[in-house]
């Protein structure tokens, strides 16, 4: 009897679920999960002198599962929605699912041989990069607390492993505890503050919550959700004042990880933040605005003047990555103010686009770099136009280009964003857009000491033989340089880029 009705109960699931499965829309987290599964048994399989072959592996699941989504996006038909639209593939989760399977795959070039050399264990890295990496694919897709959560902690957990990778370093064992330990603090703050959204609106949807919340009506509690939620999510981003993880964690892991979380991990909490609060907390402004906004005034400026302080180039790229976040923020403390509201999307996605780029092609200037000098000491870099003068002409790209300097990307992922929040024509969406400027200059100070020591200070130990750079950070640094170099020569190649996402309506439903 009991069996039966379990038949009855599965027949219902499956009656609800199965008209809404939509195996091309689900393609990308098929192959990633088919992936997972494949890296992992053969590993199994392989002896220590073939584990090599695990990057190619990991590196081909990515292509492969890159592949739906450019199909996904060529074909152009109207969005799929599963699930009864909590679970949506449209053009906004399909440009931003390009953006992380891009990365994941520099990322896979750039950790290669250090992970060859290093002695680690391949297999279990990339297994784990895979997972983090299909939690970022979802979380593109997900319109629901209850997906948005899941989502987080599948990209979460392993990262929290990778950070501590170096078993036998104490730096990197503290960077995955502090890393672990903040991050499950921020994860019961953000699921404390979606109960009490729940509890006060009767549904995890999205859009339903957002059908519920009331600007100048709001509960209590629902306040408290606001702040609760924002709060656990700007961890994610590494916000001022939840940013203190970050240097600590970035320096201790190794130095492939400390990008993957720099971008990648980053790039999905914005997500994250973009999709709550452009969807289910719009009618919040008056509580979400002025919390967005006070975030990112401090995330621009304290991150910038503790970069400037830094003598080790991974700390000070640790800080600019919370500066960085700051500059992404801005678009959102003005959503639905003036006449930004159609151009916020665009702003953050070109943003993170852009920023994946020029990161991680300087992350792989300083792991080539440090396989010879041993150092992450920003004087390591010393006259090395004169024995690298190809790594040095790149790292002036990517520096130049974090900088905001024309003609590379970062200066049109600035200027859209300047742009979005000079459009909404208030007085603090003004101020907000003066201390973003006064922070861009502060900035250019610390990329340009770097700049200083690559071309004009001695190598520090009078060594000026040439750096052999394996051939995965070759190709590492060759897409990364054209994408910065690209994307900023043809800026309307990435606004056409961003015009995808169908910015009037990918979050509006």
């Amino acid at each position: 009897m009991i069996f039966a009705g379990s038949q009855s109960v599965i027949a219902q699931i499956n009656q609800w679920v199965a008209p809404t499965i939509d195996w091309h829309a689900l393609a990308p987290e098929l192959v990633l999960i088919v992936g997972i599964n494949l890296v992992l048994f053969i590993d199994l399989s392989l002896g220590a002198a073939k584990k090599w072959a695990m990057a190619t592996l990991t590196g081909l699941v990515f292509l492969a599962a890159f592949i739906p989504v450019v199909t996904l996006a060529v074909i152009g038909d109207a969005s799929r929605e599963m699930f009864d639209g909590r679970y949506v593939v449209d053009g906004y989760s399909l440009i931003l699912k390009a953006i992380f399977l891009l990365a994941a795959y520099v990322l896979v070039l750039m950790s290669q041989n250090e992970l060859e050399e290093g002695g680690y264990y391949q297999g279990e890295f990339y297994v784990l990069m895979m997972c983090s990496v299909l939690g970022m694919v979802m979380m593109t897709s997900a319109r629901d607390l209850i997906a948005i959560f899941v989502a987080l902690e599948l990209l979460s957990i392993p990262a929290y492993m990778m950070a501590a990778w170096r078993k036998r370093d104490s730096r990197s064992n503290e960077a995955g505890v502090k890393y672990y330990l903040l991050g499950v603090f921020a994860s019961a703050v953000l699921l404390y503050g979606m109960s009490f959204l729940y509890g006060t609106t009767g549904s995890t949807k999205l859009t339903d919550i957002g059908a519920s919340l009331v600007d100048g009506d709001l509960l209590g509690l629902q306040v408290l959700a606001v702040v609760f939620v924002l709060g656990g999510l700007a961890f994610k981003i590494s916000a001022v004042p939840f940013h203190s993880w970050a240097p600590d964690t970035y320096e201790g892991a190794p130095t492939p990880v400390t990008a993957f979380l720099s971008v990648a991990s980053k790039a999905a909490g914005f997500v994250a933040l973009m999709s709550i609060v452009m969807l289910a907390l719009a009618p919040a402004n008056s509580v979400v605005r002025p919390m967005l906004w006070v975030l990112a005034a401090l995330t621009m400026t304290v991150g910038n003047v503790m970069a400037l302080r830094q003598t080790n180039i991974v700390r000070m790229l640790a800080y600019s990555s919370v500066s960085q976040g700051g500059f992404i923020l801005m678009p959102l403390v003005v959503i639905g103010t003036g006449n930004a509201g159609d151009s916020v999307l665009r702003a953050v996605i070109v943003y993170l686009l852009i920023y994946a780029f020029m990161n991680l092609g300087a992350f792989s200037i300083v792991i080539a770099v440090a396989r010879r000098t041993r150092s992450g000491e920003i004087t390591s870099f010393g006259g090395l136009f004169g024995y690298a003068p190809g790594l040095a002409v790149l790292m002036t790209i990517f520096m130049a280009s974090l900088a905001g300097i024309p003609p590379l990307g970062g200066w049109i992922a600035k200027f859209n964003v300047f742009k979005t929040v000079l459009d909404a024509g208030d007085t603090a969406a003004y101020v907000l857009a003066l201390i973003g400027a006064v922070n861009t200059v502060i900035a250019a100070a610390y990329y340009m000491r770097v700049l200083r020591q690559v071309w004009m200070a001695p190598a520090p130990d009078g060594d000026v033989s040439p750096i052999k750079v394996p051939s995965s950070i070759q190709a590492a640094l060759a897409i990364t340089a054209v994408g910065t170099v690209l994307l900023g020569v043809l800026p309307g190649l990435v606004l056409r880029f961003g015009d995808i996402t169908d910015l009037t309506g990918a979050l509006a439903r």
